[in-house]
């Protein structure tokens, strides 16, 4: 016997089971988006490496550790992409779409990071993003965080996830800020473990990201980004909140607060929850003003978030928010010999009622069987077809569900029947 080909450690099947779930939220965040006017762009998965490498940083550990890059057979450099927005960038650049003008996009997709795999992170993992360009004021921070919300309340789970905000500054007030962290955190080497001492020269702000107990001690009282805000970027971030207040946003102000990526600047955000465990963080982004630029643009703001989706959808099952999304038929169609007029009947019902999931039962069976699979395909209502009903051109309706009696009716007030029982 041949050996069994399973899937790829850290790239999961999504089985029938569970795409209800997630039709449902790609459904509902299209509908979010659509709602406020974004547009959707869609990228390619493979991109030249040097895009990554120019715009996440060479020294991160995306692209040291995690990236899953290749030489075709041309000798190029590719890589998976590892995350959405630098995509959107060089589409953006590539196209001519940002330059003096204002774009809202929204993208969603695969991803590829090689990773240690663990509940709701994979190596091929789901992001759900939006970038807005050439809007350089707070008022579109705010729109952005308000979209994000808005996307809680759609899945009514607004209670159960916090909003976190910070600024970075400007890239002058960062580096200084830099600077200072460096020189608290050398004097305090001893208490930090190898990933820290790694980024202590190449990328410090991520030490403020530690998990490790040990480092979360070391950093507690390390100099505060907010310390060494310039004033516009104060002023910014300050309109930020007070705009946050008044839409009645609640938030935290965390100053400890950064991004893992090298292109962001002044503000940043994450929505935590504690329903997760240790992968408390369910959406995060921030302003990106000198990404556009550095990848061969002129020079645009840009700000904007993502999501993983498998996490969204694991934050939605552990609260049992799912939604009834994963039933096979709202009708279910049977047959004891009359299968060409429950034919007929299947294909009357699906043009008559659209928005409604119509099976047929095939491979024949007595009615008891093909109830018991009527009853399993979560079907509310089973039309009985015989050969009595096919001669008399009616059909039977059985409810599966809750209250109602079988009746008998014309094919021709079959559709009009099940309409009113369904809503």
């Amino acid at each position: 016997m041949a050996k069994t080909i399973q899937a790829i450690r850290g790239m999961n099947d999504c089985l029938p089971e569970v795409s209800g779930t997630w039709q449902r939220v790609e459904s509902t965040l299209r509908q979010v988006v659509a709602n406020y006017g974004y547009q959707e762009i869609r990228t390619p998965i493979v991109e030249s490496t040097d895009l990554f490498k120019r715009s996440i940083g060479e020294v991160t550990d995306i692209v040291e550790k995690e990236m899953y890059t290749f030489e075709d057979r041309n000798g190029d450099s590719l890589t998976l992409r590892p995350e959405g927005t630098a995509s959107c960038v060089r589409a953006g650049n590539e196209h001519g779409l940002l330059y003096n003008q204002q774009q809202r996009l929204w993208y969603m997709g695969p991803m590829f990071r090689h990773e240690r795999p663990q509940k709701g992170r994979y190596r091929q993992f789901h992001q759900f993003g939006v970038e807005t360009y050439g809007l350089e004021g707070p008022d579109i921070d705010v729109e952005v965080i308000l979209l994000s919300a808005r996307i809680w309340k759609a899945f009514g789970i607004s209670d159960q996830v916090t909003l976190q905000i910070n600024s970075l500054g400007s890239n002058d007030a960062r580096q200084r800020y830099r600077d200072a962290l460096i020189d608290y955190l050398k004097v305090r080497s001893a208490q930090l473990d190898e990933d820290s001492l790694r980024r202590l020269e190449t990328n410090p702000l991520r030490v403020l990201d530690s998990k490790n107990p040990d480092v979360q001690a070391a950093i507690q009282d390390a100099p505060s980004l907010l310390d060494y805000l310039d004033d516009e970027s104060q002023a910014h971030f300050s309109n930020l909140c007070e705009r946050l207040s008044q839409a009645g946003i609640q938030y935290e102000v965390n100053p400890r607060l950064v991004r893992g990526l090298d292109y962001y600047n002044r503000t940043v955000f994450e929505w935590v929850t504690e329903s997760l465990g240790a992968q408390g963080t369910v959406c995060a982004g921030g302003r990106y003003d000198g990404l556009v630029e550095q990848l061969g643009g002129k020079a645009t703001p840009a700000v904007g978030f993502a999501m993983g989706m498998e996490r969204l959808v694991l934050l939605l099952t552990t609260l049992q928010a799912t939604g009834q999304d994963n039933i096979a038929a709202d009708v279910y169609v049977t047959s004891l010999g009359a299968d060409a007029y429950a034919l007929e009947v299947a294909e009357s019902l699906r043009d008559a009622l659209p928005s409604l999931k119509v099976m047929m039962h095939c491979g024949g069976g007595n009615f008891k069987k093909q109830l018991k699979r009527a009853d399993k395909s979560g079907a509310a209502v089973a039309v009985l077809l015989g050969s009595e009903e096919a001669e008399n051109k009616q059909a039977t309706v059985k409810p599966l569900r809750g209250e109602g009696e079988q009746q008998t009716v014309s094919l021709a007030n079959l559709a009009d029947v099940l309409k009113a029982q369904m809503d």
